[in-house]
């Protein structure tokens, strides 16, 4: 693709060449370096994976994707197949992989993004996610006719998800408090962070990257303009308690980054989850070392559902599509000690005191009379 220079006495400047790549968002550029050092840039696949990346509005989405593929391609190399070639029976193999594969997890004291295959095995989730992020990038390749052959994951059963269940841990509602408390007696930071995780129901992702200027007022509510999952832009109502945490910790700051660190960059993603372990830790929480960003906005949103909020409502906060989402978070559904059964045992117990007999020479349990019964 050239650009036509300025004409000088009736001639054309030379043209001056554009690459498209220029404007990719990080995520794309750097999974086009990466696959370029792994197979050669002489092929299609590091720009045809890069463009894929490109095409995604979402931030999350793009870095999420581009480590599924990193994935993929690295099983791809291990079993000496090129993933531009790869048939249904190795995406088969593949989906067999990661069901005892280790997920990838941040290096400890490694680079920004390093990741190192170091952690759990794939949840049914997870798995499902790679999956789907492998077969979007072939369906992609697809449609800019740079792949003959049809999507080798068309067929790759998923694992099958639960959909009444989140695997995210929880905190009770005391808990949750003590972190807050031990966050606020930290610093001015670590409690608006808290705050608008927990109060906001956010993902993380879009709370680090709005900016001051993103605070606002309208309709008689102080509110935070974000961009949410699927790249649109919402407006959050920020109650009270949250927005004068806000503003105590801009100290009057009016531009940059919502949250910054010491030097005045933005706070970064990892950084706020060892934030929340340290805090868990001097809280004394047993989640200590397993606690992350997601728990707090799962939390706030299965507190606020049983606090009595309408679910309606709650879904529309948490910018989920679908209400069954939003009731996976409710984890107070299916405790134990509100299983519907345990009225159902009292009153039958009831029953039987009242109008059941009973053959005491007899090892069976008591049966119901008919008039019981009916």
């Amino acid at each position: 693709m050239t650009e036509l220079g300025l004409r000088t006495a009736g001639v054309l400047a030379p043209a001056v060449p554009f690459d498209p790549r220029d404007d990719w968002p990080i995520e794309a550029r750097q999974l086009c370096a990466d696959l370029a050092a792994e197979w050669g840039g002489g092929g299609p696949l590091p720009d045809l994976a890069g463009g894929w990346i490109a095409h995604y509005r979402s931030p999350n989405t793009r870095r999420t994707y581009a480590r599924h593929f990193r994935v993929w391609s690295g099983y791809c190399g291990e079993r000496g197949h090129h993933p531009l070639d790869a048939a249904s029976a190795l995406a088969d193999a593949f989906a067999r992989h990661l069901e005892t594969a280790p997920t990838l997890v941040r290096v400890r004291g490694g680079a920004y993004g390093e990741m190192a295959p170091t952690g759990a095995p794939y949840s049914d989730a997870a798995r499902a996610n790679v999956l789907s992020a492998c077969s979007s990038f072939y369906r992609y390749a697809a449609k800019t006719k740079a792949l003959s052959a049809g999507d080798p994951f068309a067929d790759v059963l998923r694992p099958p998800i639960d959909p009444d269940h989140s695997a995210t841990e929880g905190l009770t509602p005391e808990e949750n408090l003590r972190l807050i408390e031990t966050a606020c007696a930290r610093s001015k930071r670590a409690y608006a962070l808290v705050l608008c995780l927990y109060v906001l129901f956010l993902r993380v992702d879009s709370l680090l990257a709005a900016d001051v200027t993103d605070l606002g007022y309208d309709r008689g509510h102080h509110m935070l303009r974000l961009r949410v999952k699927g790249g649109k832009v919402k407006r959050k109502a920020v109650p009270p308690i949250v927005w004068h945490a806000l503003v105590d910790y801009l100290d009057g700051r009016t531009d940059g980054p919502l949250f910054v660190t010491r030097t005045g960059a933005r706070l970064r993603e990892p950084e706020v989850w060892k934030l929340l372990r340290r805090l868990a830790k001097k809280a004394g929480l047993p989640q200590a070392d397993t606690i992350h960003p997601h728990v707090l906005r799962g939390d706030g949103i299965t507190d606020a559902l049983e606090a009595g909020d309408k679910l309606e409502d709650v879904q529309d906060a948490a910018d989920h599509k679908d209400l069954r989402t939003t009731q996976r978070y409710n984890r107070r559904r299916n405790r134990l000690e509100r299983h519907p059964g345990h009225g159902l045992a009292a009153r039958l117990a009831d029953r039987l005191a009242d109008g059941g007999t009973r053959d005491d020479t007899a090892d069976d349990p008591p049966v119901l009379s008919t008039a019981t019964v009916s």
